[in-house]
């Protein structure tokens, strides 16, 4: 039997402390006032109509200590008490009951040190200290009755029945197990709702978090375009170059334009989440009549992770269309062990106006770079390996 404190209660929940409802904490709080009470009452009840004919003051004394110390034992606030307070409470219960077990044996007074072991082995945190407490109670018993028997103190009894006063102990024990079990359950119980509630929050940061980047890479760019196109228009309208400022509204007009199609594109790819990487892949290919591919073995990857992916593979797709029309475009989707390539090329010549001279200069494909860079990924937007003609586009993730 283990004689140190129960430390299967969980951490900083209190024995008493069993969530508001339980039968542990009805039974503390109702059940086991009510019966001490009661037995208060009848045994108060029995000295006055039958007064005791030996030492009554002595009987008396130790009958109002037994229930005054059993009462408070159920209705102060436990948990707020100190250990020392606990034991001493709890050992003034058991061993004034076990004295006045053989004076008052026509009353109801010799249940209550029955009821005292009870509270010895639910109350006390030390299993030691209860078995300590409640052993030296039925000690206590065994003697007060026989010294009480050979003085002619009191009627005979059973010798068994001094000896008994400690067996509930173990219903004390059981009741606390099972307090402490009920108290974990809720514990738990709890911890798992504050988890789920945290990856709840956590989860909706992070699909805000994407939408805010999807937001920043697709309209910050557009609108930033169309600022400097409006503010360039109105300083060459100041200085009298009317023709020039119109082509700056055009500009303008073109960029807004280009900026509506890039956020249906996203909003399209917001909303292919629900769909695996590759189908996704496979339907931007298939509406952008280019060719598509899957190498390696296609498995769960992190939604951040498939959004650049699908991201990359419309921006180069549109790229391509703008500066190499009527090229051929293939899509390489390439899983590994621990990355995800995506790689579109064209057919396409990158000569002197038909590509950017610097690679990656395109706002897009800067977006697309920062956001390789926030996945811990590569982005490479450049000419093809020689001698193969056109432009490559590849995407490097971690899985």
């Amino acid at each position: 039997m283990n004689d140190e404190p129960d430390d299967t209660r969980p951490a900083g929940v209190p024995v008493d402390d069993a969530p508001t409802g339980t039968p542990a904490r009805f039974a503390d709080e109702l059940i086991r006032p009510f019966v001490i009470g009661t037995l208060a009452v009848l045994t108060l009840i029995q000295l006055v109509e039958r007064p005791p004919d030996r030492l009554p003051w002595l009987t008396w004394s130790l009958v109002v200590v037994t229930i005054t110390a059993g009462l408070a034992s159920s209705v102060l606030p436990w948990r707020h008490l100190s250990a020392r307070t606990r034991i001493t409470l709890v050992s003034v219960f058991m061993g004034a009951g076990a004295m006045a077990f053989p004076l008052a044996k026509d009353t109801a007074a010799p249940a209550l040190v029955f009821l005292a072991s009870v509270t010895a082995g639910e109350k006390l945190d030390s299993r030691r200290v209860a078995f300590t407490v409640v052993g030296a109670g039925t000690a206590l018993t065994t003697t007060v009755n026989q010294l009480a028997g050979a003085l002619h103190l009191s009627y005979e009894s059973p010798w068994w029945l001094s000896l008994i006063v400690g067996l509930p102990l173990y219903i004390g024990l059981a009741r606390r197990e099972r307090a402490d079990a009920l108290a974990a359950a809720d514990l738990a119980a709890r911890q798992s709702r504050r988890a789920a509630a945290s990856e709840a929050r956590e989860a909706a940061l992070e699909e805000r978090g994407r939408i805010a980047r999807e937001i920043h890479d697709v309209l910050g760019h557009a609108l930033s375009g169309i600022a400097v196109q409006l503010d360039m228009a109105d300083a060459l309208h100041a200085g009298g170059r009317d023709r020039d400022a119109n082509e700056a509204v055009r500009r303008a007009r073109a960029l807004a334009v280009s900026g509506i199609g890039e956020t249906r594109r996203a909003i399209h790819a917001l909303r292919e989440d629900t769909l695996p990487l590759p189908e996704t892949i496979a339907r931007i290919a298939h509406g952008s009549t280019a060719g598509f591919e899957i190498q390696g073995e296609p498995g769960e990857v992190r939604v951040e992770v498939a959004q650049a992916v699908i991201r990359t593979a419309q921006e180069a797709i549109t790229n391509a269309h703008r500066h190499a029309p009527g090229a051929e475009v293939n899509l390489l989707l390439a899983y590994t062990d621990r990355l995800i390539r995506l790689t579109v090329t064209d057919t396409g010549t990158a000569g002197p106006g038909a590509r950017p001279s610097h690679a990656g200069s395109g706002m897009g494909l800067v977006g697309m770079r920062e956001r390789a860079s926030l996945l811990g990924g590569t982005l490479y937007a450049g000419p093809a390996e020689p001698p193969a003609p056109g432009w490559t586009v590849r995407l490097e993730l971690p899985r």
